[in-house]
């Protein structure tokens, strides 16, 4: 089992940063490909970006690709996503997931409670 615990979200102006982390307890983090998602109000939740387990290979969506970064340390088991440029349509809970890469294929398997990141318009 790993427990994945996010932290950091929070109410922020249009073009603030913010950082949110991921903290994980249980099985070894490091095995694991961790990822980023988000659900909006009355949408489905969205992979916004993942990195592999030495964070040699990151992904991210288009949607934020230039203006977010993944990034992990193994030694802390702690995940982190740096968010700049913020706009009021990343308002979402951020959740983070660990995942098990398997042929280019990431099957997510355990998955956070998630943070509130608002951005009013």
């Amino acid at each position: 089992q790993v427990q994945l615990v996010e932290s950091g979200g929070g109410l922020v102006r249009a073009g603030d940063s913010l950082r949110v982390s991921c903290a994980a307890s249980g099985r070894t983090f490091s095995s694991y490909t961790m990822g980023w998602f988000r659900q909006a109000p009355g949408k489905e939740r969205e992979f916004v970006a993942s990195a592999s387990w030495s964070a040699v290979n990151t992904y991210y969506a288009d949607s934020v690709k230039g203006r977010f970064t993944i990034s992990r340390d193994n030694a802390k088991n702690t995940m982190y996503l740096q968010m700049n440029s913020l706009k009021p349509e990343d308002t979402a809970v951020y959740y983070c997931a660990a995942g098990i890469a398997s042929i280019g294929i990431t099957r997510w398997v355990y998955w956070g409670q998630g943070t509130q990141v608002t951005v009013p318009s």
